[in-house]
């Protein structure tokens, strides 16, 4: 499937070509600090799959699973746009938030679990449209 992505000011813009059936949901610590929430919607994409326009920015910092990792996010607005190792990737890990057809890739996959809120299963309220 050919996502389609762009930051909140549009200053940077992607697309790539993805498997569905590899969208997850993360809820390492990492995940919940870098993101603002108590999970991030994930999913990678090959390099060769992958086309940036824009300048962007990069945040190295050391995961959980001792892996060095690029976060990559738009200078200007700040939207974290992707994740990729340090050297030379052969993948991205696209932030769900910042692409377009995000209603239509529904997580598969749930992991690093035992970081998830606990609070997480209660959260089913709906107070409307903001």
């Amino acid at each position: 499937m050919l996502i389609h992505g762009a930051c909140h000011c549009q200053a940077v813009r992607f697309t790539a070509l993805i498997d569905p059936a590899q969208v997850s949901v993360c809820h390492c610590t990492d995940c919940q600090v870098l993101s603002g929430a108590p999970m991030r919607a994930i999913v990678k994409a090959a390099i060769a799959d992958f086309s940036l326009q824009g300048v962007v920015r990069a945040y190295t910092k050391t995961a959980q699973s001792g892996q060095r990792r690029e976060q990559v996010f738009c200078p200007d607005c700040g939207t974290p746009l992707y994740g990729c190792g340090v050297q030379n990737p052969d993948f991205v890990v696209i932030r769900l938030g910042c692409v377009e057809e995000r209603a239509q890739l529904p997580p598969q996959r749930q992991i690093w679990t035992a970081s998830t809120m606990p609070w997480l299963s209660d959260c089913v309220a709906q107070s409307g449209p903001a």
